[in-house]
């Protein structure tokens, strides 16, 4: 290992340090006391726990995937039956999602690991590299996800899967190592199955990514279909017991969709408006309201980080229509 990859190695464990400060410190107090949603997270572990039934699905309080609450249930069973062991699995979900960004952002960006002038060079980190760890301080240092990663909800396992599901996808992609990756970003995509049910958009996402690798790498086209068969086999082998389950309660898997859902509404297209204006200015301008989960109104991103999430979105779409990647 060379002085600058020591170097790298010696920010990143500073920053994870950050992260789980962040997440950690004194969360047997704050925030005080259990929200009726994790009280009765609480209520499925110990029914777990004492009757050896796993299930899932939960089907109380609208229905929650069950793959936190178990983990919970494990957790009791190793720090006890206090509040806190209920909301360290969060804290520990948040601080690997950092990890998560570090490595995801730094294969985004790998082809940027020139630094000067396309040179490439031992005396300095790599611009790659830089990006990942200043996008892992970024998130490790972000109020909302702090916020999330101290309350025992199972949202924040979502992007944790979608995270570590990408990296691999990605990496694969890159190094045309399309089996290996494909089965295991398939097997990571899957279990985000069982996170929130948020998480149910992003095969889109997914979808975007494989459409563009087709259309502009004609010459990988026949392995990259093959790596996308491997991700959705493995995917819906993760996904299975959940599945099954939907298959036979299929109210399960409408019941909080239908409740949340815009078309529910009388006026769906007006709505469905509204809440797309909504949801992208909470990054900068007006965030939630829920003091639960915010201070009320604050946006999600502090207003120098929100302004350089502009510009990268700008020379992203820029980058997308109309440079072809090499």
């Amino acid at each position: 290992m060379n002085k600058n990859s020591r170097l790298v190695v010696i920010l990143l464990s500073l920053i994870i340090i950050i992260s789980a400060f962040f997440r950690a410190y004194n969360i047997k107090s704050l925030p005080p006391g259990l929200y009726p949603d994790e009280a009765m997270n609480g209520n499925n572990a110990l029914e777990a726990l004492s009757t050896g039934n796993w299930k899932v699905f939960y089907p109380e309080n609208n229905g929650r995937e069950a793959l936190f609450i178990n983990i919970q249930a494990m957790s009791i069973k190793i720090f006890g039956n206090e509040p806190w062991a209920l909301r360290v699995v969060s804290a520990i979900f948040g601080i690997l999602t950092v990890l998560g960004v570090y490595f995801l952002a730094k294969e985004l960006f790998s082809k940027l690991r020139t630094t000067h002038y396309g040179l490439q060079t031992e005396e300095k980190i790599p611009l790659n590299q830089k990006i990942a760890l200043l996008s892992a301080f970024l998130i490790a240092t972000s109020f909302w996800h702090i916020n999330f990663s101290r309350i025992g909800f199972r949202a924040i396992m979502a992007p944790f899967f979608l995270t570590w599901s990408l990296y691999f996808l990605l990496k694969g992609l890159r190094n045309q190592k399309w089996l290996l990756y494909g089965a295991i970003s398939g097997l990571v995509y899957g279990l985000g199955m069982h996170s929130y049910i948020a998480y149910r958009a992003t095969p889109l996402l997914i979808l975007i990514i494989f459409g563009m690798w087709f259309f502009k790498h004609k010459e990988s086209r026949k392995a990259a279909l093959k790596a996308f068969i491997v991700f959705v086999i493995f995917s819906f082998l993760a996904f299975a017991p959940l599945g099954y389950h939907f298959l036979k309660n299929p109210a399960d898997f409408m019941g909080r969709t239908s409740q949340v859902s815009v078309f529910s509404s009388e006026a769906p297209l007006k709505n469905l408006a509204l809440n797309t204006i909504k949801t992208f200015g909470m990054f900068g301008i007006v965030g939630d309201y829920n003091w639960r989960h915010n201070y009320s109104g604050r946006p999600e991103l502090f207003w120098p980080v929100g302004f350089i999430f502009l510009i990268g979105i700008f020379f992203s779409l820029k980058r997308i229509f109309k440079k072809p990647l090499k």
